[in-house]
């Protein structure tokens, strides 16, 4: 994920007039097994038979998105592998704390007895690399990176890092057609972080995803299908920076957009789309990556695909305890049999209280058909906004070319660049 370094927004001017500075790097939080305390333990007061990971959370552990999904997936680790202990500090980014580096939060958890970093952040991706350049024995996780994969466009031969991405393309098609069996209107609104390789990916799967069930599915013309998407800026509201991800879904339920499906780590979308529903109108909402996420609002949810870290993170730290850590790109796959195991399956979908038992048979034969190959949504003819082609007729995406999306797919309304 979060592929930014802020320069998109000046930031530095914005954020000298609009935040409190703050000079040091924020104390740590610590977990060993259940315990969970406010301030950080000193490594000299761990257990010494426990294995201590230190967390980066680019937002707060409870943003009800994605630093929450990450935070949850490292209690599944410490419940399967107890002597595992947590020190993580969260809100780590430009706006909460800006005068503090990811690297130097590192340093801190390295100093009080971290024998692992997980950086959970694309934006965080320079700091994961120089904390593994800079503590050579200390492996590095860097969630939803690159520079680990030889055949990408920007490995770096670093020997502790290992980059961790599921395969959530899979979770936005399946995303994407729930969203398509369910709006009444023709019209589906994404509301999005910032625009990078990764989340054109995404979105262009979800709009796959719509494409394939509103014409397969609901026998509907491609022309009557309305898909946009809105990009605030970055993963999260930053005020004065940012445009308002609250109006920004507003502005989708009041202009007849009717299912919003969101991108974003805080839940906006299921917010916003409760006061619409509590208001008279007709609508849907999908959440984003935590499995609880239809709590927000369970009668107009439609469903969460979930990215699920755990099992991912657990094998990672388990080769790390035992000296077998080498630099790896690791694509978790979905568990088709069950995509919602949750000891197997790195991508899931969770069926919210709104989809309809007709449509929730076939969203299930679409992740059926998406398992088995029959239904293949990166095969050509397929062509960018541009009206160049992605892929040409018959033909099959690479990794590469499904991982580096440089343009929207055609037929999604909203900026490529």
């Amino acid at each position: 994920m979060k592929l930014n370094n802020f320069k998109y927004f000046g930031w530095v001017a914005v954020l000298g007039l609009i935040l409190t500075a703050c000079n040091n790097p924020a104390p740590t939080n610590t977990q060993s097994g259940t315990q969970n305390t406010q301030t950080a333990t000193p490594a000299s007061s761990q257990p010494t038979d426990k294995f201590t990971v230190g967390l980066v959370l680019v937002g707060p552990k409870n943003d009800a998105g994605w630093s929450q999904a990450h935070y949850e997936a490292m209690q599944y680790v410490i419940k399967k592998q107890p002597n595992v202990a947590l020190e993580y500090v969260d809100k780590v980014n430009p706006s909460d704390r800006p005068n503090v580096k990811g690297s130097q939060v590192a340093d801190d958890l390295i100093a009080k007895g971290a024998k692992l970093v997980i950086f959970n952040s694309d934006d965080l991706k320079d700091d994961a690399f120089e904390t593994a350049k800079k503590h050579p024995n200390i492996p590095v996780i860097h969630a939803t990176g690159d520079y680990s994969w030889k055949e990408g466009k920007n490995f770096k031969n670093q020997q502790n890092l290992v980059n961790i991405m599921p395969q959530m393309e899979y979770g936005r098609m399946i995303t994407g057609c729930a969203a398509a069996l369910s709006t009444q209107t023709g019209k589906i609104g994404f509301l999005a972080p910032l625009i990078n390789d990764e989340t054109r990916r995404l979105v262009s799967a979800a709009y796959l995803g719509s494409k394939y069930c509103w014409e397969n599915y609901r026998k509907k013309d491609i022309k009557d299908l309305n898909f946009k998407v809105t990009w605030i800026g970055f993963w999260f509201n930053i005020p004065g920076v940012t445009l308002d991800p609250t109006k920004v879904a507003d502005d989708f339920y009041n202009s007849g957009y009717d299912v919003v499906m969101t991108g974003i780590d805080t839940p906006e979308a299921a917010v916003q789309g409760k006061k619409a529903a509590e208001a008279g109108k007709q609508v849907k909402f999908l959440h984003y990556t935590l499995k609880t996420g239809c709590d927000l609002a369970p009668d107009i949810c439609l469903g969460v695909p979930i990215y699920n870290w755990g099992p991912l993170y657990l094998d990672t730290i388990r080769k790390a305890e035992s000296g077998q850590i080498k630099p790896e790109f690791i694509l978790g796959k979905p568990d088709w049999s069950n995509i919602n195991n949750p000891d197997t399956s790195a991508v899931g979908f969770v069926f919210g209280k709104a989809l309809t038992e007709e449509n929730k048979k076939t969203l299930e034969q679409f992740i059926k058909s998406l398992g088995d190959g029959s239904i293949n949504l990166y095969q050509g003819l397929l062509k960018f906004q541009d009206g160049t082609d992605f892929l040409k007729a018959g033909e099959k995406a690479t990794p590469q070319q499904i991982w580096y999306m440089p343009q929207l797919i055609q037929g999604i309304e909203g900026k490529s660049k």
